[in-house]
């Protein structure tokens, strides 16, 4: 039965973790919808109390309430110490519900922009020191130009020279670009899921890190992590980067095999010609000889990708570079069932 940290939840999202089980927690996050939503309730819970302002109720609102529990304590005096946690949760229920639905229903905050290099432009206003940039809105930056984006407060993307990107959600719960050219540069020190960049090949999630993004003018792009993990991903498709290495990505086709950028040239040029030029069995062939313990990354990718009669040869590869673990079987593997390749994975990122 698959186990699920959600009392350390808390503690994740608080930094409290070391840094290895926050590692680990980054994964099984990646992987898991269940703890992502559980995550997702904390983060607002917490974003929800800290924009509460400190306002005295009114005095007789208290008074009230006194009166009414010793009233009640008269007549039924077992019943109180059960009644005033009731009332506790109760109230501080609504003060969260209400407070989350003005936070989830406001039109956003306006982020600042930097200028640091040339005449960048937000709408068609240039930015010559410090200016706003809200949801709706462009940022463009010529051949000359750059400029640094503060994503609330989780955060900052450098705007590369002949880059275009707008500002889709400016929320706590939600920080969310999108890139039509160019080159961003983005570091994030945040939970995961906070932030996202649409592009024409598919969506970057941030788990926590620092990551290069290009795209250019037809939509073929490539992620570049230097920090972290970020997870890119496309109706229904997902490729999980670490620090250290490259996806490229294609409109109409998402995200390819994530590659460590350290790997042998081959073996980097037959990944991307078997996912984006339909290669064959000359490509898998080079793929499977170069692979290196750590090229596992992009193996784990490619077993869920190749054809059916391919995957037992992806399988086997991997299993001669690293021991497979307790609970990974080659049946449920090459079946593709979801825990046992999470399983798989989980274990493998060790050596990533």
């Amino acid at each position: 039965m698959m186990r699920h940290p959600s009392r350390k939840l808390g503690a994740y999202i608080d930094g409290q973790l070391a840094e290895d089980r926050a590692r680990g927690m980054e994964l099984h996050l990646a992987g898991c919808e269940r703890c992502q939503a559980e995550c997702e309730e904390i983060r607002l819970g917490i974003a929800a109390l800290e924009s509460l302002p400190l306002v005295e109720a009114p005095e007789g609102l208290w008074k009230s309430i006194e009166l009414g529990l010793e009233a009640r304590q008269e007549r039924e005096p077992w019943r109180l110490g059960w009644r005033r946690a009731a009332f506790a949760t109760a109230l501080a229920l609504a003060i969260i519900g209400v407070t989350y639905w003005g936070v989830a229903h406001r039109s956003g905050a306006r982020w600042e922009v930097v200028r640091l290099a040339g005449t960048p432009v937000v709408g068609a206003k240039p930015v010559a020191g410090i200016g706003r940039i809200g949801a709706g809105e462009w940022i463009e930056t010529d051949a000359g130009s750059r400029a640094r984006v503060q994503i609330g407060q989780i955060g900052s993307v450098e705007v590369e020279p002949n880059t275009r990107v707008r500002v889709v959600v400016a929320r706590a719960a939600e920080h969310r670009l999108a890139l039509a050219r160019g080159e961003i540069r983005a570091k994030i020190s945040a939970p995961p899921r906070l932030f996202f960049v649409d592009t024409a090949a598919g969506t970057a999630v941030d788990l926590g890190c620092e990551y290069a993004l290009q795209m250019d003018a037809d939509g073929w792009g490539r992620l570049e992590v230097t920090k972290g993990w970020v997870l890119f991903q496309w109706k229904g498709l997902e490729s999980l980067v670490p620090a250290g290495a490259s996806c490229r990505t294609r409109p109409q086709i998402g995200p390819g095999i994530p590659y460590f950028d350290d790997a042998p040239e081959s073996f980097r040029q037959a990944l991307e010609r078997l996912v984006f030029e339909k290669g064959g069995g000359e490509d898998l062939n080079m793929i499977l000889a170069d692979a290196r313990v750590r090229d596992t990354l992009s193996l784990w990718h490619l077993l869920s990708r190749v054809e059916a009669e391919d995957r037992g040869r992806v399988y086997d590869r991997m299993a001669a570079l690293t021991p497979i673990p307790a609970g990974v079987s080659r049946e449920q593997a090459l079946k593709l069932d979801a825990e046992t390749l999470r399983r798989w994975r989980e274990e493998l990122a060790w050596t990533w």
